[in-house]
């Protein structure tokens, strides 16, 4: 059966997502940021509350993937801790100059993450040549590669999906980035082991004074009152569709 693997910016989120049947959670922070590394204290409740496995990102900033030496240090020494609290894996991912995987510093990650499960986030959507790229993650033995084929979103790179999906000899592709219940067959009906989807809703602020004309960030039009968290009604059906999908193919 296809796993689902739900992204999950806090604590509570993942909650909602273990109780609604979600198979694994991503634990990121700075959902604007596309997914940073959480806090300590957020990593500690995770592994306190939650019993499905959950993988915190190794990311420690917005923008690109190539990165300095010294948020290297800062990335071995968040995967230290992540490590020191049992967590069975992490998402991380890394590329040079040239938009190729980051090999070396890879290796010292797979070393530093002996035993625990690996993956490659969506850095492979931005690397210059994916059949490669994918060439270079299975040798370094990394478990899968979270990838929209490519495209703004996975359902518009679904034939590249397809095709690494055949090729790969290690690495599981896991469909991520626009992932949803109205197009979840299609991702079921290509094949490919897992998907990462939000599976989120907007969920107004229980403020009842609300200050206007204040923005915490640079978008001054941002809603302070809004923000999105996981619908599990949504991991519900995903997780049933899934399920229904199964017994046909059996």
């Amino acid at each position: 059966m296809t796993k689902l693997e739900i992204c999950c910016y806090g604590i509570d989120c993942a909650v909602t997502a273990q109780l609604s049947g979600a198979d694994r959670v991503e634990l990121c922070s700075a959902p604007r940021e596309g997914g940073l590394t959480p806090s300590a204290g957020v990593l500690e409740a995770a592994r306190r509350e939650l019993t499905i496995p959950v993988h915190p990102i190794v990311r420690p900033r917005g923008g690109d993937f190539c990165y300095t030496a010294r948020e290297f240090e800062v990335m071995k020494s968040d995967i230290a801790r992540i490590r020191e609290l049992g967590f069975p894996g992490l998402v991380i991912g890394m590329l040079d100059e040239e938009a190729h995987v980051d090999s070396m510093r890879m290796r010292q990650v797979m070393a530093l993450c002996d035993g625990m499960d690996v993956t490659f986030h969506r850095a492979f959507d931005l690397c210059h040549s994916p059949k490669r790229a994918l060439e270079v993650l299975a040798d370094l033995g990394i478990a899968r590669i979270l990838t929209s084929g490519q495209q703004q979103s996975a359902e518009t790179g679904i034939a590249l999906l397809r095709e690494l999906n055949e090729l790969s000899t290690g690495p599981i592709i896991m469909a991520g980035a626009g992932v949803r219940l109205s197009n979840l067959q299609k991702f079921l009906d290509s094949g490919l082991q897992e998907v990462h989807s939000s599976a989120s809703r907007p969920v107004a602020s229980p403020m009842r004074y609300r200050k206007a004309g204040v923005s915490m960030c640079a978008e001054a039009d941002n809603d302070e009152f809004s923000r999105s968290c996981v619908d599990g009604d949504v991991v519900e059906a995903m997780k049933s569709m899934m399920q229904l999908s199964m017994d046909r193919v059996a």
